[in-house]
C-alpha cells in the first residue's frame, strides 16, 4: 500500500509527487498515456518563474525526472473506478488495483468541443484541438481558430508562422486573452480577427474545405475558405467518476478548500480539475505542493 496515490501526471500531479517524496511518503503516479497534460502542446512557455522561453515538453520532462529521482513511482494505467470513502483508498485501473492512505486527484480537464454540424464528421480530418501537434499538416494553407482566451491566441500566433492565413473567430468583441497576446496576433499580416462571430457549420467532402460563421449582431453567415479548424474554447473536467463521491461545482470541477482538501477525508484535488479562478502552470504546481503537504498532515494524524 502506498502513502499517496496521485491520479494524473501533469504539472500538478508531478509536483505533488515531488513534495510527497520530500515528506518521506511513498508516492504512486497513475497516468493514462504520457506525462505532461495540456502543457506538452505548448511550443514555448514564458510565464513560468525562472524558466522563460522553455517548451512545454522540456518543462514537464524536467519535472518528471525530478519526481522520479526523488523516488516517485509512475505507472501508465487508466483509472477505471474508485473507492475513496474508507481509511484505505482503492483505485482500480486497467492494469490492476492500487491502495493508498490518501489520494490526490490531478487529472486535469479535457477540450471543450464545438456544437456546430461537422465537428464529429471532420474530427482528425481538419478539425483539431492541438495546433502544435497538427499545425504542420496545414502549412501554407488557411485555417481558423475558435476562441478568445490565451490558448486561442497562442494557437493562432503559432499557426500564423506556418499557414497562409489564420482567422481567429470569437463570439464576443472582448477577449479573455492577455493583451500582449492580442497585440502579437494583431501585428501578424496574415491574421484576421473576426468578432462577434459564432461557428455555424464545418463543411467539406473527405476533409474540411470551409468554415461557416455567423455574425451574432447581423445574422449574416460567412464561409471562410479554410482547410483546418482549431478549437480552443475552454476545457471541461473529466470528473464524472467522482460525482457520487465528492462535491462538484456547477461546471463539474471538484470543490476544495484553500489547501486542496475535498469533501472526503484523505482525498485532495490539484490543478485544473478543481474549482478555482486561475488555471495556469504556476497555480497547478502550487496546488500540487499544497495537496501533498495536506496529504502528509492527514497521514501523520492517522498514525
Amino acid at each position: 500500500m502506498y502513502d499517496v496515490i496521485i491520479i494524473g501526471g501533469g504539472i500538478a500531479g508531478l509536483t505533488a509527487a515531488v513534495y510527497a517524496r520530500r515528506a518521506n511518503l511513498t508516492a504512486l503516479v497513475l497516468e493514462g498515456v504520457v506525462c505532461g497534460g495540456q502543457i506538452i502542446n505548448s511550443p514555448e512557455v514564458d510565464n513560468y518563474p525562472a524558466r522563460p522561453h522553455v517548451s512545454g515538453v522540456e518543462l514537464i520532462t524536467d519535472v518528471q525526472k525530478q519526481a522520479e529521482e526523488f523516488g516517485a513511482e509512475i505507472v501508465y494505467a487508466h483509472a477505471e473506478s474508485y473507492d475513496l470513502t474508507g481509511p484505505v483508498k482503492r483505485v482500480v485501473t486497467n492494469k490492476g488495483e492500487y491502495e493508498g492512505k490518501a489520494v490526490i486527484i490531478a487529472n486535469g480537464a479535457n477540450h471543450r468541443k464545438l456544437t456546430c454540424p461537422g465537428v464529429d464528421q471532420f474530427s482528425g480530418r481538419g478539425v483539431s484541438y492541438c495546433a502544435t501537434c497538427d499545425g504542420a499538416f496545414f502549412r501554407n494553407r488557411a485555417v481558423a481558430v475558435v476562441g478568445g482566451g490565451n490558448t486561442a491566441f497562442e494557437d493562432a500566433i503559432f499557426l500564423a508562422g506556418l499557414c497562409s492565413k489564420v482567422y481567429l473567430v470569437n463570439r464576443r468583441a472582448q477577449f479573455r486573452a492577455e493583451p500582449k497576446l492580442v497585440r502579437q496576433l494583431e501585428s501578424r499580416e496574415n491574421a484576421v480577427i473576426m468578432t462577434p462571430y459564432v461557428p455555424e457549420e464545418i463543411v467539406g467532402d473527405k476533409r474540411v474545405s470551409g468554415f461557416k460563421v455567423k455574425n451574432t449582431e447581423t445574422g449574416e453567415v460567412t464561409e471562410l475558405p479554410v482547410s483546418g479548424v482549431f478549437t480552443a474554447v475552454g476545457m471541461i473536467p473529466d470528473n464524472g467518476a467522482f460525482k457520487d463521491i465528492l462535491t462538484l461545482d456547477e461546471g463539474g470541477y471538484i470543490v476544495t478548500d484553500d489547501n486542496c482538501k475535498t469533501s472526503v477525508p484523505g482525498v485532495f484535488a490539484a490543478g485544473d480539475t478543481r474549482s478555482k479562478t486561475l488555471r495556469q502552470l504556476v497555480t497547478a504546481a502550487a496546488d500540487g505542493a499544497l495537496a501533498a503537504s495536506a496529504a502528509a498532515s492527514y497521514i501523520n494524524d492517522m498514525e
